[in-house]
């Protein structure tokens, strides 16, 4: 680092993303992106009036699309954020309504690693809740806890997923709290607590485009909130930067609402195939947790979790490996096709001498 970075930031531990390699052609499985690529509406979108219009801002507002996301599930364009991905809407989350004392925020010891790294940015004070045995999220733990919550609904990595009236008894006893639900894969089988907005002014239900919808690359998310607390993110983001969205991510987005029934149907293929692929790894002796997911969270007693991720790399097939003490023989595994997925097990029976 240099010598002219702030000294709050210099003990900063900053987010690792998962692997991008350019060194072979891998059967890639490690960053949670969807296997199916966008619908046709999507491709020709983008291959016409939006690309003509690039000379052009884009729409601050965003308002086209937060109209169609506010359709799809029955709320007014004033309860609809969007944002440069999700991860963007968590990192104004944690600008905007988390500090210290009564701003002070909770979540989960192991989830989405960039919840602590935001609370480390913006100065919050903050309390990691470690999960049961089972590497479950146990609602009790905040229930009344009178501090703001962001919970991975379902977690990552582990793919368990609370249910709609665990969300709800949290967020109703938490009143003077931000409830937010991170529903970045619910999608894949988890109950959804979207239609508990209307009910609830302390929630907040945040969700990409990058997962379900085939859009990882088009960097687009969004959430679903009252109107006050949807105010208080548009603060945020016309404080920093009001186009935040370019206008080929944003025209995809809409198109994307349009053509939802190919894109829902795509999930349930994916669960599919994550039950199929769940199946063949206890066979194999595999502990396997009952994922909620586009991925599973596996850890096999036949070999350490970190030679699992290697020896599948030098095949060709790339995982993701946690190096966290907990979990470090476990692996999380993306769910791709079919076909990547034989590839995925074929080399899993390889390794552990089952061919």
């Amino acid at each position: 680092m240099s010598r002219y970075l702030n000294n709050k930031y210099v003990s900063l531990e900053e987010y690792v993303p998962g692997e991008q390699p350019k060194d072979m052609r891998y059967v890639k499985l490690n960053t949670n992106e969807s296997p199916f690529p966008p619908s046709e509406r999507v491709v020709e979108a983008i291959d016409s009036e939006a690309v003509k219009q690039l000379k052009l801002y884009s729409d601050p507002d965003a308002s086209e699309l937060r109209e169609k996301i506010a359709g799809l599930f029955g709320y007014e364009k004033e309860n609809v954020f969007v944002s440069n991905g999700s991860d963007d809407i968590l990192n104004f989350s944690f600008m905007a309504f988390c500090g210290r004392g009564e701003h002070s925020v909770v979540f989960p010891d192991i989830s989405y690693g960039f919840y602590k790294v935001y609370a480390e940015l913006h100065g919050a004070e903050y309390t990691q809740i470690p999960l049961r045995e089972d590497f479950s999220i146990d609602p009790e733990d905040y229930v009344g806890i009178g501090k703001n919550i962001v919970i991975a609904n379902p977690n990552a990595p582990t793919g368990l997923a609370l249910s709609r009236a665990a969300i709800e008894r949290i967020v109703a006893s938490n009143p003077d709290n931000l409830v937010l639900i991170d529903e970045a894969y619910v999608d894949f089988g988890a109950e959804s607590a979207v239609g508990l907005v209307n009910k609830y002014d302390n929630l907040m239900v945040v969700r990409t485009f990058s997962k379900s919808y085939s859009l990882a690359g088009a960097r687009l998310g969004f959430a679903i909130a009252s109107e006050s607390l949807i105010s208080d993110l548009n603060k945020i983001k016309f404080s920093t930067n009001p186009y935040n969205i370019n206008r080929l991510s944003m025209i995809a987005g809409c198109r994307a609402i349009e053509d939802n029934a190919y894109y829902m149907n795509n999930c349930k293929i994916i669960a599919r195939t994550r039950r199929n692929v769940t199946e063949e790894l206890r066979a194999l002796g595999f502990e396997v947790l009952d994922s909620r997911a586009n991925f599973i969270f596996a850890r096999t007693p036949d070999i350490s979790g970190e030679e699992l991720y290697s020896e599948l790399k030098k095949r060709g097939v790339l995982i993701r490996h946690f190096k966290t003490e907990r979990i470090k023989d476990f692996n999380r595994i993306t769910i791709g096709t079919d076909d990547e997925m034989n590839v995925f097990l074929r080399s899993v029976k390889e390794i552990l001498g089952r061919i």
